[in-house]
């Protein structure tokens, strides 16, 4: 349980940070397709998390939609940031 709410509480922290990038206006539009996929993943995880809250098993195929959304997020901002850079 502990591990879950670090997870959450630091995947909030950085979702927070892009949210304003994005709205500030500093993002590109892969920070805003990436900011949407982390959305996404987010209401996955609190959909799990009221699982853990429950004491139930969690629903792999859940589990595994939201890390594929979250890891395919996260390459779609590394892009957008390199592609800034470059």
């Amino acid at each position: 349980m502990g591990l879950a709410i670090v997870h959450g509480l630091v995947a909030a922290a950085g979702l927070v940070a892009l949210i304003l990038v994005v709205v500030g206006g500093a993002g590109s539009t892969q920070a805003t397709i990436a900011l949407i996929g982390f959305v996404i993943a987010a209401l996955g995880g609190f959909y799990l998390f009221s699982f853990h809250l429950r004491r139930q098993a969690l629903p792999i195929p859940v589990v595994i939609i939201h890390g594929l959304v979250a890891v395919i997020s996260f390459v779609v901002l590394l892009v957008g940031i390199f592609t800034l850079r470059g």
